[in-house]
Formats: structure tokens, sequence, C-alpha cells
């Protein structure tokens, strides 16, 4: 039997106008009647599920606080089983007293990712939409919580449940086919099997593409400021933060190590890298600074290459565009509020991206800067784009090794393969596919997933 647990559900970093004590388990209901005095006298396990009852929790004789409580019994609950929540004032003390009431009368405190965890065991969610909930908490700008909720809606257990279900259909026909050669013909169904498997393939491929922008969303565009000194890089990064983050002065090399800042920028979230202008000097410390800017520029999703439009392209300029050849690059031609000597035709000579005029100082042009980090990104239609997303690793690890499998399948096809090989690499993929949904999951892994939970979800 499991036992009884209970946790704080809401925030205990401050004070708030109400706190949850949450409880789920067998003996749920009755911890509950223990220490709860309705207002009406009535006790909880006698209340209908799904209502709240007004009254006051005590500790004997002792009144701790003034409380609703809301009983929900099983199985139509968050862990399937009953739940009682408290809802008390959101005093960090009164709330950590409430809980200890509950716990001396007989529930033991839950481990961080228990109530979720119990629902995945029991069934209510499977394990791609329990990864969703935490990525929900987590989610730090729109698109990530979008893609989250979606994946908690079942989104992703449909599309892998869809591919295996075929898997497995073509598994089962080899499989009657070599037990019962005279009632199934294999030869006739090669052409299906062929055309299953590049669907297979196609649909995982689809998915697994999708997780460069799927690690995007969650954790956002890793964004390096580059340009010689004096370019208006930290300008750059004041605007966009919309506060003095960096030193702007009109001396040359006054940033000499790497700021960084994260923004929300439309929805998306930019990890802002401001480096120090990158130019052949002497300076032992400004050095330090001009090869942090090349290393943090060779591992960037995107690089913003800020260029004073008021002085002509020199060498250090040439540099930079020699050292960013190859990356998602965006070019801002800066200073558009003075004379501009530089163009975007003396760009386009030697970077193919796109050229934007901005004025750091007036913070003007901002907005194209914003739009056309969408479309570099996301095409410009992510916020009406219901398509899933892979933002977690060990699915997007899984979906490789399936695809492997799935092509294995497709290559021994094409060579005349055995089909009862045919069924390892196929039952491979399924397995694969199958953990990402928690089918057949490890206790260690499950443990290892919501370990990384908060204390009371």
């Amino acid at each position: 039997m499991e036992q009884t647990i209970a946790a704080i559900s809401t925030s205990t970093m401050s004070s708030g106008g109400i706190s949850i004590v949450r409880i789920s388990g067998e003996n749920a209901i009755s911890v509950a009647d223990t220490i709860f005095e309705a207002k009406n006298n009535k006790k909880l396990s006698k209340a209908d599920s799904h209502t709240i009852h007004y009254g006051v929790i005590k500790d004997g004789d002792e009144v701790i606080d003034e409380v609703l409580v809301s009983v929900m019994k099983a199985p139509n609950t968050y862990t399937r089983e009953d739940v009682i929540e408290i809802n008390c004032h959101g005093g960090i003390l009164v709330t950590r007293k409430v809980l200890d009431t509950v716990l001396k009368n007989g529930a033991r405190p839950a481990e961080p990712g228990e109530f979720t965890k119990r629902a995945f065991l029991n069934g209510r969610i499977d394990l791609s939409q329990a990864e969703a909930v935490i990525d929900i908490i987590n989610a730090r700008n729109d698109y990530a919580l979008k893609s989250s909720v979606n994946q908690l809606g079942g989104r992703l257990s449909e599309k892998i449940t869809a591919i295996r279900e075929v898997i497995l259909d073509n598994v089962a026909f080899i499989e009657s086919a070599l037990d019962d050669p005279e009632h199934f013909d294999i030869n006739d169904n090669v052409d299906k099997m062929t055309k299953d498997v590049d669907n297979c393939v196609d649909k995982v491929d689809k998915l697994l593409k999708t997780s460069d922008n799927g690690r995007i969303m969650r954790d956002g565009i890793r964004t390096v400021i580059l340009g010689k000194t004096n370019a208006g890089k930290s300008s750059l990064l004041n605007a966009l933060a919309k506060e003095e983050r960096a030193i702007v002065t009109d001396i040359e090399g006054t940033t000499r190590d790497v700021l960084e800042e994260q923004i929300n920028l439309s929805g998306i979230t930019l990890n802002l890298i401001d480096t120090a202008g990158i130019r052949k000097t002497d300076d032992y410390v400004e050095n330090i600074g001009v090869n942090k800017a090349k290393k943090y520029a060779s591992e960037a999703d995107l690089i913003i290459f800020v260029i004073d439009a008021s002085r002509p392209l020199d060498n250090n300029d040439y540099e930079i565009m020699d050292l960013i050849m190859n990356k998602k690059v965006l070019v801002l031609l800066n200073k558009s509020d003075i004379q501009a000597v530089v163009t975007k035709e003396d760009i386009l000579k030697h970077l193919s991206c796109n050229v934007i005029s901005v004025s750091a100082k007036e913070e003007t042009g901002i907005d194209d800067l914003e739009n056309e980090i969408k479309n570099m990104f996301f095409n410009g239609e992510i916020e009406t784009n219901e398509e899933i997303y892979i933002t977690n690793l060990r699915h997007k690890n899984l979906l490789r090794e399936a695809l492997e499998s799935l092509k294995l399948v497709k290559g021994g096809i094409e060579a005349g393969v055995s089909e009862d090989f045919l069924t390892i690499d196929m039952m491979n993929a399924y397995e694969k596919l199958g953990l990402i949904i928690g089918e057949e999951v490890e206790d260690d892994l499950a443990d290892r997933i919501f370990e990384k939970f908060c204390m009371g979800k």
C-alpha cells in the first residue's frame, strides 16, 4: 500500500495571499478529518468529491489557521488517489505549521515530484506528459510554455503511439507469416511494409528535426554580440535589456570581459552575451576578452554583428567577417542617426546574411531586429504553429536511436534481408519510442526524471 504523502504545493520562498498544502493517498481524507474542524461539523469523509469546506485546522486544542479544504476522491484526481488540498493563509510560518500538523497525524513528507510520479504510475499521464509538467513550471517564454502545454495535452504521445502501432502491425504480420505461411504471404506484404517503414522514418525524422528549435524554445537563443571597439555593442545590449546593464563610454576597449543578460524578445528568450571589441591589441587583459569573444562566437546559435556605419570598414571588421562566415549571422548597421558610410551592399559582398539599420543610442530599428530574429529561427509563424517541438534531450536521443533502427529496416528491405532479421530492428525502434512515453520504463530512470521536480508537484 502506498503511503499517504503531503507537501506545500505553493511557493515557499515568500509570503502570499494563499498557500496550499496537498495530501494524496489512501488515508488522505482520514488524515484531514483528524485535524480539520468544519464550521458545520460535517466530516470530510462524508463529503461529496470535488467540494470545498470552510473551517479551521487544529493541532489538539490549538487553532492553527482558518482554511478552505478541497476534497477530491479517487480516481478523478491528479494522482488518481484521494487528494486533499488545504487552502490556508499564505504566510510561510502558518503554512509550515499546517504541514507539520498534517505530518504529525499520519502523512509523510512527499519527495520532489512524487505527486506527478504517482499520476504516471497510476496511469493518468504517460512519461512524456509528466516531463511536460516540469517544463511548464520552468518555461521562460510564451513559446516554451505553449509547446509544453501541447505535450502535456498528449500531442507528442499521440504521434509516438501512432508510429509504434504501425511498427507493431508489421512485426505481427511477419511473425504470423513465419508461423503460418499457408495463410500469410510475406511477399504480398513487401510493398505495404516498405511504405509503412518509409512513413515511420519520415515522421520520426520530422520530430527529430524540431529538436534544435525545441532547445531554443526551452533554453533560449545563445546570442553573441560581436563587433570592433566602439561599434555600439554595449549600447545595443542596454537597448534590448531596457536598462543600463553595460558601461558605455567613448573610450575604445571599455568592455574587456563578457557580460551576460537574459531577455524576453517578443516571446523569445535571448541569452545575450556582450563581448569585448575585437581588434589587434597589445593590452594583455583586453586580449583575454577578445579571445573569449571568439570562443563564445564559435558556440553561438546567433551572432549579432554590430558595425559602426559612420566609420569605414577596416581590418578588424574583415577579421570578424572571416570568423563568422559559416554561422547564423544578423548584421546591424549601427548609428543610423548620423551620416552612414557603410551600406548594406558593402556587407553583402562578404557575408550572406540579413542586414538591418539601427540606432542603439536612439533605440530605433529594434522592432525590425525582433522580427528578423523570429523569422530566422521560427519562420515568423511560431505563435500559430500547433506542431510538436522536441525540447527534451532524452526524447531527442531516443528518437535518434529509433530512426537509426528504422533506417536499418529500410536498408534491409531493399537488400532483401530475411524478415525475421527485420523484426529485430523494428522491435528496437518500437522499444526506443516506447521509452519516450514510459512504456516498460525502468524504475531508476523514472526516479531520475521525477527528482528534478519541485516539492509539492
